[in-house]
Formats: C-alpha cells, sequence, structure tokens
C-alpha cells in the first residue's frame, strides 16, 4: 500500500514536471521523467516526509536582479530545503520586511472549510513576533504556482544540484518569470554551498 501511494505521488510529479517542460523545446515525458524520480527517491538524502509539520523554520534570501528586488522564504525540516516561496519585495505585489530579518516560521493553518493558508513569522528587534498572514495573497499567482512545483520535488528529496539544473533548464516566456528563475537558483545554490564549505553570497539587500 505504501509502495503504491509513493508511486503515485511520483506520477503526479511527473505530470507536473511534464506540463513545465511544454514552455521548452523538447518537452519531458511522463515516462522519462518518473525512472528519474525513482532513482532519486532511492538515493542517498534522507527520507521524505510527505505530511509537512505546522510548523516550518525558514531562511530569509533576497536577491537582485536587474531593477528588481526579491525575496524567497525558504522552508527546512532538518536543515534542508522543504519547500520555497518567492515574490517582489514590494508593498503591494510581494512583501517588505526588515533588512535585519534572515530567518523566521512558516506556519501552515488549516480553516474550518478545509482550505490551507500559510504564514510567515519573525522576531523583529525587540523580540516581538510580527506575522505575514496570507503568503499566497502576497506573491503573483504564476511566481506561487511555480515555486509550488519546485517545493513538490523538493519535499520528495530530489538532490539539490538536480533541482537547480531542473530549474535551471525552464524556458519560460515572461522575463520577469525568467527573472523569478534565476533567482530561485540562486537561493537553492546557497544551501549546496553550505554542504560543500563553500561561501556564496546569495543576497543583496
Amino acid at each position: 500500500m505504501e509502495v503504491n501511494l509513493q508511486k503515485e505521488s511520483l506520477q503526479r510529479i511527473a505530470r507536473e514536471l511534464a506540463q513545465m517542460g511544454q514552455q521548452s523545446g523538447k518537452p519531458l515525458t511522463e515516462e522519462e521523467i518518473v525512472p528519474l524520480l525513482e532513482r532519486y527517491q532511492a538515493a542517498f538524502r534522507p527520507e521524505v516526509t510527505e505530511v509537512r509539520p505546522l510548523e516550518l523554520e525558514c531562511d530569509v534570501v533576497r536577491f537582485q536582479n536587474n531593477k528588481d528586488k526579491w525575496v524567497a522564504l525558504v522552508g527546512l525540516l532538518d536543515g534542508y530545503p522543504y519547500e520555497i516561496f518567492t515574490g517582489l519585495q514590494d508593498d503591494e505585489e510581494g512583501i517588505i520586511l526588515p533588512k535585519s530579518v534572515t530567518k523566521g516560521k512558516i506556519i501552515k493553518h488549516i480553516n474550518q472549510d478545509g482550505t490551507k493558508r500559510y504564514d510567515f513569522q519573525f522576531e523583529n528587534t525587540r523580540g516581538y513576533k510580527i506575522t505575514v498572514e496570507g503568503l499566497s495573497e502576497k506573491f503573483n499567482p504564476e511566481y506561487w504556482n511555480y515555486a509550488k512545483l519546485i517545493s513538490g520535488v523538493l519535499r520528495y528529496r530530489m538532490p539539490l544540484e538536480h533541482v537547480i539544473k531542473l530549474v535551471s533548464s525552464l524556458q519560460l516566456q515572461s522575463e520577469s518569470i525568467n527573472t523569478w528563475k534565476v533567482g530561485v537558483e540562486r537561493a537553492l545554490k546557497k544551501y549546496l554551498d553550505d554542504a560543500s564549505g563553500e561561501n556564496t553570497e546569495t543576497s543583496e539587500n
């Protein structure tokens, strides 16, 4: 039963990745992706945690591409990237956080009607907890949807170097979404560098 559920989950991710691949000149098929993900799942990464904890520790990674300033909220499970939320540092089309904020928590709420909401909580310099509610409402829906796909791959422990290659290989039509893509690569590369002992700067205030 557990094996069947794992295969169903992998097939679901494969369908989503295949849809993303349609943006490129040579789309990947489910038949090509599923064996690849199965090998990744059986690799040396920790076991898959399918049920997300209600709270995850979070790193705040800032970056700038061209004139746009971006922020990535990287949810961590046992120190390993588990999910990522990205958007502009902007009051109207994203969120603005104090420069001193580099860590926090991403909190999942399940409403009575079954809908879900993700909030970001951090402590300010005075020690007060500040909560930014409804991350999905703060970021552009297009960025949100792509980030959900990347989070799905992270959740199933695909090695980071391959996640980064996957993001890099996406050929997206919009200039702004390509800017997002570069930022996601930079945000995730931080954890590769940390693991290898390198010290690569990935954020800009």
